[in-house]
């Protein structure tokens, strides 16, 4: 099956029937030398796995579940960050925005502007970062079914940018928790654009820690699995050498040294769930 439409970003193609394509890194830029360190890391795992790699950290976490959290070095400095990201391991890049004022200058350096879930119905947001002409990665509200994302989609298409992506990050079930529905995967990439599934995220227990939000690491490997054998067309992991001392998601963080396992089988199980079937 081909799937969605392809769009092209940076030299990644995402959708089209082509490769699954990894989003990933810190969840929020904590150095330049950390950022650069994991961009050059993540890269050699991913070339070695045969996965488009697009590399992903935030320079200001908005919605960090305390104030006196870790919220980043803020958006001058991160944006000269992700610049020297981008030179140095020659990928693509991606980060979020939370305010109209942020498109035009994070979109001089990255390649995807990411819309954050809790904003995935404000307009202006959405509209501005489709103006700027790079490829919108739209995550689905938590509080939204997917069918609903045909709303946010035709605002950014309505600019004339085609260059749309669409994330599953789990819907809220209960306090302090999120499932994910298989059966959303199917349903947005009927909306005719790439889908995403934001594995870490989604095990995320939103509030569930002492002013920081906790996790389920533990089932990043089965979730992605699932995800990606329900026919994703990429999958975006927050990833740290060491979770433990990572300044946001630190519980649902994947540790850098077991993402070569997981990608090979993942590569494996895309291949299978794209496979083209012959009439006999």
């Amino acid at each position: 099956m081909t799937g969605p439409a392809r769009v092209d970003i940076g030299g990644v193609s995402i959708g089209g029937g082509g490769p699954l394509v990894l989003i990933a890194g810190p969840c929020v830029i904590e150095s330049e030398a950390h950022a650069v360190e994991t961009a050059l890391e993540v890269r050699e795992i991913a070339r070695r796995a045969g996965v488009p790699f697009i590399f992903k950290a935030s320079y200001d976490k908005a919605n960090r579940t305390s104030g006196s959290s870790f919220r980043g070095p803020g958006l001058k400095e991160g944006v000269r960050v992700l610049g020297r990201v981008r030179d140095t391991a020659s990928v693509p890049v991606l980060t979020d925005i939370h305010d109209v004022s942020q498109a035009t200058p994070a979109a001089e350096v990255a390649d995807v502007l990411q819309i954050p879930a809790f904003l995935s119905r404000q307009t202006d947001l959405i509209e501005a970062a489709a103006r700027t002409g790079r490829a919108v990665n739209v995550k689905k509200g938590q509080f939204l079914a997917p069918l609903d994302m045909r709303h946010a989609i035709a605002k950014i298409t309505a600019t004339g940018n085609k260059k749309v992506i669409v994330t599953e990050r789990g819907y809220s079930f209960g306090y302090n928790n999120l499932v994910v529905d298989m059966r959303a995967f199917p349903i947005l990439r009927s909306l005719g654009y790439p889908v995403v599934y934001d594995v870490t995220h989604s095990l995320q227990l939103p509030g569930g820690g002492e002013g920081v939000t906790a996790g389920q690491a533990e089932f990043i490997e089965p979730m992605a699995r699932a995800g990606v054998g329900a026919g994703v067309d990429g999958v975006f992991m927050e990833v740290h050498q060491d979770p433990s001392k990572a300044k946001s998601d630190a519980q649902n963080a994947l540790k850098l040294d077991l993402l070569p396992e997981l990608l090979d089988k993942l590569v494996q199980i895309h291949q299978i769930a794209h496979r083209t079937v012959v009439a006999r």
